[in-house]
């Protein structure tokens, strides 16, 4: 809807309609009067609630302005004074660094910046949702970069938002609208959010937030009293990037932690291990079902805490835990679905069988979760899950063994899981699995220069995932292979297409999202690929290290530089022995103009990795921009590399 408002006498004319410009019609009014009467911000909410834009474009002489309805946003800093007479420099650094950040979330928000004066920024969105929206998303990443600060240099800010009328001058807003929010916002606490009546009216049904109503408030230079709500810091806290929010969520979700090993040989852990992570990946790929990713959920393994601890901690509401017991040719399995916030078992069964049942009792399982969890699948979903790659169990055990050797990231580890793989396949020929997995080890090679020749490393991987997929077409983990492979080949629209395939075939797995996330922040499609990797982390809420250097990678490449920084520095300290997430940190340090911070970075990788050099370094810059990837070899360069 677009409303043209001309001061002729005292009407004005409504030009009003949903565009293309045959379907609009004119209405006269009488003058609108400031503040805008409640019958006509009735119907202008109603309008943006429909998809209209609002605009009311106002004519005085040779200048123009626009009254539009609008959500606005502004926020500043508590205790700025203070912050400045401790340490200038710093709060100016910082100021400058949550400013940008400020900035993105806005942008991502899909608001408007339209001024930053000191310790304040003003901002304007057409939808009061994603102002809501917005502002809780800058006070969690305002919460994660300041756990990072001492106490007493950290920089909390206040927010306020108000729905109502405002005046636009050029890219400048006045009006009421304005005033209301910057006096909204100095009641709110450091790292707090208050809002008005207008925007709690419009936000309650809509967004599963809490609110504080704090009544009528008295507002300065304000004529009439306005009702004012809190964000509840319950509904408002959350961990830092990476934990799951504890409050239930939205869809079925569940936790398969590690099966306890109790045939009394430390040896045959491994097989306890697989057993659990096939029913994480079979139930990876319902699209129906959140399923928390193989590394967090194994993270708990040995340690005796209650079941409704992990699943808060997880952010999940259900629990698969179990046994196995091998013995000869025998195996007893048991198994119980729990249902965390009550702790009572949903479904519990033990199994008695012959070794060479083991899968039909996998499949049992994943059936039997299914169903309780009253997952709704599509057509021909549960079939895909349920058919396996193998019914060897010899094949299948050197699978397992596989899996074990490739989780410790050495090269010996590889070495050895290539070895069980060949011998996998060579049991079983028609095992796609093993195939899919021996193209992985292969690119590993690659890719981390575990080989005396890449170029037939990549041959060999490119040789199993097609292998695989000749034998079964709808393997996720082929296709995702089959893109890691172009990528290093450089042919990255092949590679998205192979990626775009694996997501198709299992979207819940955090495995195939990273790796896609990768594929699509290397291919010019950054912003497709940070949904994937912030879903990859949801999954693993104790991510693996090389999923914070893709969501680092991801981040700088969206231009959410200050978020890339935080990600890789929690990276580093996850991994502090590791140069790889350094010189991605070294990279986005530099592009900040942080140098010094650059530099030390790169005296870092240097004693990490005291062989590294430029070209190594940069031969992962696998971007299908040359001008990016000349720029971050330059920025590397810079830094002192």
């Amino acid at each position: 809807m677009i409303l043209r408002r001309a001061f002729l006498g005292g009407s004005v004319t409504l030009l009003a309609g949903r565009m293309p410009p045959e379907r609009t019609s004119l209405v006269k009014i009488p003058c609108i009067r400031h503040p805008m009467p409640p019958w006509l911000l009735a119907r202008l909410i109603s309008a943006l609630e429909e998809g209209f834009h609002v605009t009311a474009r106002c004519y005085s002489g040779d200048r123009v302005m626009e009254r539009r309805l609008a959500a606005i946003l502004t926020a500043d800093v508590k205790g700025y004074s203070r912050l400045m007479g401790a340490d200038e420099v710093t709060t100016v650094q910082t100021l400058t660094a949550y400013r940008d950040l400020l900035r993105a979330a806005i942008l991502e928000g899909r608001g408007r910046v339209v001024d930053s004066p000191g310790d304040n920024v003003l901002a304007e969105f057409v939808s009061v949702i994603d102002a809501v929206k917005c502002a809780v998303t800058i006070q969690e990443r305002l919460r994660e970069s300041n756990g990072t600060l001492p106490a007493e240099r950290r920089m909390e800010f206040r927010i306020g938002i108000n729905l109502g009328d405002i005046i636009a001058d050029g890219e400048r807003i006045y009006g009421d609208g304005v005033n209301v929010a910057a006096r909204i916002e100095g009641l709110a606490d450091g790292g707090g959010l208050c809002i008005s009546g207008s925007v709690y009216d419009e936000v309650l049904e809509k967004l599963p937030l809490g609110w504080e109503p704090l009544g009528e408030q008295t507002l300065k230079n304000i004529t009439r009293r306005v009702r004012v709500y809190r964000l509840t810091p319950r509904a408002s806290a959350r961990e830092p990037v990476g934990t799951p929010p504890t409050s239930p969520i939205d869809q079925p979700s569940i936790a398969v932690l590690a099966f306890a090993n109790m045939s009394g040989d430390r040896d045959q852990e491994y097989f306890s291990d697989g057993i659990a992570d096939d029913i994480i990946t079979d139930l990876s790929k319902l699209s129906g079902l959140l399923v928390i990713a193989r590394h967090s959920a194994f993270s708990f393994k040995s340690r005796s805490l209650p079941i409704q601890q992990i699943a808060r901690k997880l952010g999940v509401r259900y629990v698969l835990e179990g046994s196995v017991r091998r013995a000869g040719d025998r195996v007893r399995i048991t198994a119980k679905l729990i249902d965390a916030p009550s702790g009572h078992h949903v479904w519990a069964e033990r199994y008695d069988r012959e070794l060479n049942n083991i899968f039909d009792v996998q499949d049992d399982i994943t059936r039997r979760i299914v169903t309780e969890l009253d997952v709704k699948i599509v057509r021909g979903e549960f079939a895909r899950v349920l058919r396996r790659s193998t019914s060897n169990l010899e094949a299948y055990d050197s699978f397992l063994r596989a899996a074990h050797g490739v989780a410790q990231a050495t090269a010996e580890g590889n070495k050895a899981a290539r070895l069980l793989l060949e011998e996998a396949t060579r049991i079983d020929p028609d095992f796609a699995q093993a195939w899919a997995f021996l193209g992985t080890v292969h690119w590993l090679d690659a890719w981390m220069g575990w080989t005396a020749s890449r170029q037939r490393s990549l041959e060999c991987a490119e040789l199993g995932a097609n292998h695989a997929l000749q034998i079964d077409a709808e393997l996720a983990e082929a296709h995702a292979t089959l893109g890691l492979v172009r990528l290093l080949q450089e042919r990255h629209d092949d590679a998205v297409a192979a990626a775009e395939r694996a997501l198709v075939l299992s979207p819940g797995s955090s495995e195939t999202l990273i790796r896609c996330a990768a594929i699509f922040q290397t291919s010019e499609r950054a912003e497709e690929a940070l949904p994937l990797a912030r879903r990859a982390i949801r999954l693993t809420p104790q991510p693996p290290e090389i999923y914070l250097r893709v969501l680092g990678a991801v981040l700088r490449a969206t231009g959410r530089l200050e978020e890339s920084v935080d990600a890789y520095q929690r990276c580093c300290r996850q991994a502090p022995d590791s140069a790889p997430p350094r010189i991605g940190l070294a990279v986005t340090l530099e592009l900040l103009g942080r140098h010094e911070e650059a530099r030390a970075a790169v005296i870092e990788i240097r004693r990490l990795d005291p062989g590294i050099t430029l070209e190594r370094c940069t031969r992962t810059f696998l971007y299908k921009d040359l001008a990016t990837r000349e720029r971050e070899i330059e920025a590397l360069r810079r830094a002192g590399l």
